[in-house]
């Protein structure tokens, strides 16, 4: 399904599983959105910098490091971020740490990220 509500986003996934990153490029390609993927937190943080996507979707256990440097970054740079996790969050989350299971269907990861930029466009 078509989502003309992505038509001007861009969306950095930043993902090591190949195949995993397919799949979710694919269903926010096809929700109308621009993506960019990459497979390390140094290709991000030059994405972010060169870029500024509309939201980052963040492999939760990258192998490349810790996320923390690249989401305090993000929060400077006010992009929010959804970590896409192989397990449920065990914590809670902000407004900037929503978390969605490598488990559910990638269209429920392109309704989270609707939902997220629809709810700060009203704010």
């Amino acid at each position: 399904m078509y989502s003309a509500s992505l038509d001007s986003c861009s969306i950095l996934i930043c993902e090591d599983e190949p195949l995993i990153a397919l799949d979710v490029a694919n269903a926010f390609t096809n929700a109308g959105a621009r993506v960019v993927t990459v497979r390390s937190l140094a290709q991000a943080f030059m994405v972010v910098e060169d870029d500024a996507p509309s939201v980052v979707i963040l492999d939760h256990a990258l192998r490349t490091g810790e996320s923390s440097q690249l989401c305090e970054r993000l929060k400077e740079q006010n992009i929010p971020y959804v970590f896409h996790r192989g397990y449920p969050n065990s914590g809670g989350a902000s407004d900037y740490e929503l978390s969605v299971s490598e488990r559910a269907a990638a269209g429920l990861l392109v309704t989270v990220v609707e939902g997220l930029l629809r709810n700060r466009r009203a704010h």
